[in-house]
């Protein structure tokens, strides 16, 4: 019997394993269906190097699942596996969600509990900013490494003064107060540690930055290669979690569990333990635990992918050196290569009004759920995404790099945007925060599941409004604000 036990050991998983554990009395044992990774050492060589992007198709170190991006375009979401998850996979971006995200985060949950004045102090003490660290709102002294890129690549370069000639203001740091800037181009605030003496830096995820260091606490048990395949409970009440290790079934006791398995696999594991629609689970042969619209509201971050030649080579520190934003769209050039000799710059609506959802194809949890993105269902998704590829046309054009395409928005048609689709893989919403009356609600504002006693959810499965900046900041923040809550 445990006191807390955490399912998934990604970028959540890890802060709260880390925190948790910090009690001496509170026992805590984090499972993670990935392999273990228990040193730096252990991590590849892909994973460390901030300039790669490891998301190739044979890499061991990803879960895979086959999403509809609208219901005649088919996609794919990559998930991270292992101990570190998404966070040891990910681009190092660390853009804050805006003040005005969290704003429309508390309106949803009818409390104050997630307003940027609450959760500020929570962003700062994550923090140890190398560049803006002495400066208000910001800290030095917290387990997260946060540093631009200070020589940024000649690609990105030609970028960012195309896009000041162009009347955008420039943004030192996009995670300035008061809840950061709306508009302008600027470096992307990462998750890196110092450039060596080659001037390559590593890439820090949480694993590093909060579990690692946790690792030697005897009340903290850490095991890998362990697939949970539902919850248990004694009425409503939990009571542990049915897994399989090395081949072994296993009841894992526990007072408490928190599910930290990332907006896929969260939802899912609810799904199969009883948890969400009625007669979804009743065709499945699943027992009703409790209804709750799990999976019924996801949401995620259309993008438009634009190829384009230029003489500048692909070769930056990472993935994304600077970002444009304005408005609801966030413009991308990515500073590596995706294919040899083409560059790529991705136009990505970061407040969509469309919206999908998540279904169990089957009980068995090595089934892949059944995900439909929803992209650009409505006629206001599409005419932002043209009127946005039409301005990054006009940077293309200026940087004298050839593309197929035109900056007259009236030309792009809707099968242009269909074509070049893509995802961001920002999948988040299966179990959205809100009230009890709240009938889209999965979880209340601290996390809890309605309906049930002991389960929470801790991951961007929870977040109920789209965030106009990517998620992994906001996911490290969700993890520590939700800590105080668990204690």
């Amino acid at each position: 019997m445990v006191d807390t036990l955490i399912i998934g050991g990604g970028s959540a998983g890890s802060v709260l394993a880390a925190r948790l554990s910090e009690d001496p009395g509170h026992t805590v044992r984090l499972v993670e269906a990935g392999g273990n990774r228990y040193s730096a050492a252990d991590f590849p060589p892909e994973l460390s190097d901030s300039a790669a992007l490891p998301v190739d198709d044979q890499a061991p170190w990803l879960w895979r699942y086959p999403v509809a991006l609208t219901p005649d375009r088919p996609g794919r979401i990559v998930r991270g596996r292992g101990i570190g998850g998404s966070g040891s996979v990910n681009g190092c971006y660390f853009i804050r969600a805006a003040a005005r995200d969290f704003a429309a985060w508390s309106r949803e949950t009818g409390s104050t509990a997630w307003d940027f004045e609450a959760v500020l102090p929570y962003a700062r003490s994550l923090e140890n900013d190398a560049d803006f660290g002495d400066y208000a709102g910001h800290s030095r002294t917290g387990p997260v490494p946060v540093r631009r890129i200070a020589r940024p690549s000649r690609l990105v370069e030609e970028f960012a003064a195309t896009c000041l000639d162009l009347g955008f203001g420039e943004v030192p740091d996009w995670n300035a107060m008061p809840g950061g800037p709306d508009t302008g181009v600027g470096p992307v605030p990462c998750t890196i540690g110092p450039p060596d003496a080659a001037g390559r830096h590593h890439r820090i995820g949480p694993a590093l930055s909060y579990l690692l260091p946790a690792l030697s606490r005897p009340n903290l048990t850490v095991r890998g290669d362990t697939l949970v395949t539902r919850l248990r409970f004694d009425g409503t009440r939990v009571v542990g979690a049915d897994c399989v290790s090395g081949g072994q079934l296993e009841t894992i006791r526990a007072d408490r569990v928190v599910l930290c398995a990332g907006a896929i696999e969260s939802a899912a594991l609810l799904l199969r333990s009883g948890i969400g629609p009625a007669d979804h689970l009743a065709a499945l042969g699943i027992p009703l635990v409790t209804p709750a619209p799990v999976g019924q509201w996801v949401t995620d971050h259309p993008e438009i992918g634009i190829e384009y030649r230029h003489p500048a080579p692909a070769a930056g520190a990472v993935p994304l050196e600077y970002v444009l934003e304005f408005d609801d769209i966030e413009i991308r050039p990515y500073a590596v290569a995706f294919a040899p000799g083409v560059h790529r710059m991705g136009v990505t609506l970061m407040r969509p009004t469309s919206s999908g959802r998540l279904r169990l194809a089957a009980p068995d949890p090595l089934v892949p759920p059944l995900i439909e993105e929803g992209y650009l269902a409505t006629g206001s998704d599409r005419a932002r995404l043209r009127a946005a590829v039409g301005l990054a046309g006009k940077i293309l054009d200026v940087m004298s790099a050839q593309w197929s395409g035109g900056t007259d928005e009236g030309a792009i048609s809707d099968r242009w945007l269909y074509e070049r689709l893509g995802t961001s893989q920002h999948l988040a919403g299966t179990c959205r925060m809100g009230g009890p009356d709240d009938p889209r609600a999965v979880v209340d504002e601290h996390c809890r599941v309605h309906g049930v006693e002991g389960v929470s959810v801790v991951d961007l499965s929870v977040v109920p409004v789209p965030l106009s900046r990517g998620p992994h900041a906001t996911v490290v923040l969700l993890a520590e604000r939700a800590t105080a809550d668990l204690r």
